[in-house]
C-alpha cells in the first residue's frame, strides 16, 4: 500500500476547499439576484411620478446610506487581518499543530 506524503494531502485538501468555497459564493450570488428585484411598490410608483430633481435626491440618498457601513466594514476587515497574529499563543496548542502541518 503505498501513502501520498503529507504536503500532498494538503494541497488536495487546499484545492477541495477553495472549490467547495466558490461553489458556495455562485450560489449566494445567484440567490441573491432575486432579491435585487424586489422593492417597495409605493417607493417605486413615488420614484416614477417624481420630477429630475426628486430623483436625484433619492439616488444621493441611497448613496449616503450605502457607502458608510461599507467603508467600515472594509475597515474592520483590515484590522482583523492586519491584527490577525496578535493574539497567538506562544507554546501552546496553536504553535504545535503549525508544526505538525510543516512536516
Amino acid at each position: 500500500m503505498r501513502t501520498e506524503p503529507k504536503h500532498v494531502k494538503l494541497r488536495e485538501m487546499s484545492v477541495r476547499n477553495a472549490i467547495k468555497r466558490g461553489g458556495v459564493a455562485v450560489a449566494v450570488l445567484l440567490f441573491a439576484v432575486p432579491a435585487f428585484s424586489q422593492s417597495c411598490a409605493l417607493c417605486y410608483t413615488q420614484a416614477a411620478a417624481s420630477g429630475a430633481r426628486f430623483i436625484a435626491a433619492l439616488r444621493n440618498g441611497i448613496l449616503v446610506l450605502v457607502i458608510p457601513p461599507m467603508f467600515m466594514s472594509v475597515g474592520i476587515t483590515w484590522l482583523a487581518y492586519r491584527k490577525r497574529n496578535q493574539f497567538r499563543q506562544v507554546g501552546g496548542e496553536l504553535d504545535e499543530d503549525r508544526e505538525s502541518f510543516d512536516e
